[in-house]
């Protein structure tokens, strides 16, 4: 990985981000411009906020690939490492929707709005794991599974916490995209002759 290379994975991830928020940022919010709001100032905004989370994004890659060299160090054998993960990742969505609930539970929000979001996000994870696993080997679903799930539900955190629907879609596929990005270029960025 040379520098050329890691410019072309940062600037691709902030544009996915930033174009990803504005396609769902206008989907949920076009009464909002309907209504006389200003459709330049909705997209700059738009734009800026899928760059933050491009940029959380990022920094939650870079640090799952330490942890993950690390995680390779101290147990000293990949499957095990990857029952550590699949553990980790059993807490993750079991909190993922307990938390959730327990924080939300008078909202008025049925016990399936709680549910389906882990599950959800297990599914889409499951896909680009799968995705990855044909384009490298049979050892890169369980880490791709972890990253997508666990590490993209700590990047999506501060968002959970409000419990607004608007923000959460307007966090998460961002997240999803830049994650989903990164995850499946790496390898053949790295792989790529120049």
């Amino acid at each position: 990985m040379n520098i050329k290379k890691w410019v072309y994975l940062f600037f691709t991830t902030l544009l996915i981000g930033g174009v990803s928020s504005v396609i769902v940022g206008l989907l949920l919010r076009w009464q909002d411009i309907e209504s006389g709001a200003s459709f330049f100032v909705m997209l700059a905004w738009l734009m800026g906020f899928g760059f933050i989370f491009s940029i959380i994004s990022q920094m939650g890659y870079f640090a799952y690939l330490t942890i993950h060299r690390f995680g390779l160090g101290i147990f000293k054998s990949a499957q095990l490492w990857n029952w550590v993960q699949i553990l980790v990742l059993a807490f993750v969505v079991f909190d993922l929707f307990y938390l959730r609930y327990i924080a939300f539970k008078d909202s008025g929000l049925p016990l399936w709005n709680f549910i389906i979001v882990p599950i959800a996000l297990v599914a889409f994870g499951a896909v680009v794991a799968y995705l990855k696993m044909k384009d490298t080997n049979k050892g890169a679903f369980i880490p791709t599974l972890f990253f997508m799930v666990a590490v993209t539900t700590i990047e999506w955190i501060p968002v959970l916490k409000q419990g607004d629907a608007l923000w959460l879609w307007l966090s998460i596929v961002p997240l999803l995209a830049c994650n989903t990005w990164q995850v499946l270029i790496l390898h053949r960025l790295i792989n790529k002759k120049s």
